[in-house]
């Protein structure tokens, strides 16, 4: 069995497409899931499953999400090694100036970081963005969040095929699965 954590998309944001916690444990579960624990209520559960491929567990997780609540939300599955490698790929010093907010824009298959990149609004002087494995890193100075075009991507087509996760959602996501 490995661990995995699914980045959930549309599921409980702006009062759309609400799911329980405990009811998306339970539907996992029902899978045959090991393991399942949400964490916070955007749409993130870690679980065990048999190495069978990510394509594959992403296809269950989103006809099982469709099913039990009739919901059709992304799934963003990756594994424990896989978000090592986005918490290890970071650019120098992400996340750790007080100054500047910090996400991760986990991307889809087949979705590619480089072609994400060019795609993805930036205000020079505001906003970086820098691509990863899997991702996009995105910095916004806080003094001048209100100048940022981070929120301008979802008015992008490729915007169905990514999620966000902030840079302490990421981190923890990535101690919880490495946690016994």
């Amino acid at each position: 069995m490995n661990r995995y954590v699914a980045l959930l998309r549309g599921i409980n944001v702006g009062g759309n497409n609400l799911i329980k916690m405990v009811e998306l444990k339970a539907c996992f579960e029902a899978e045959g899931f090991g393991a399942v624990r949400t964490y916070i209520q955007s749409g993130n559960v870690l679980f065990d499953a048999p190495a069978t491929g990510r394509a594959k567990l992403t296809r269950q997780v989103e006809a099982a999400i469709a099913t039990a609540f009739a919901i059709n939300a992304a799934a963003l599955v990756r594994s424990k090694k896989e978000l090592q490698e986005v918490v290890a790929g970071a650019p120098t010093r992400f996340g750790q100036h007080p100054g500047y907010r910090y996400d991760v824009i986990f991307l889809k298959e087949p979705l590619k970081a480089a072609a994400a990149l060019k795609e993805v609004p930036v205000r020079e002087g505001v906003d970086e963005a820098s691509a990863g494995k899997g991702v996009l890193y995105f910095s916004r100075l806080i003094s001048r969040a209100t100048q940022s075009r981070l929120s301008k991507i979802a008015t992008l087509p490729m915007y169905k095929n990514l999620s966000i996760r902030n840079w302490n959602t990421t981190t923890k996501l990535l101690q919880l699965m490495q946690a016994p």
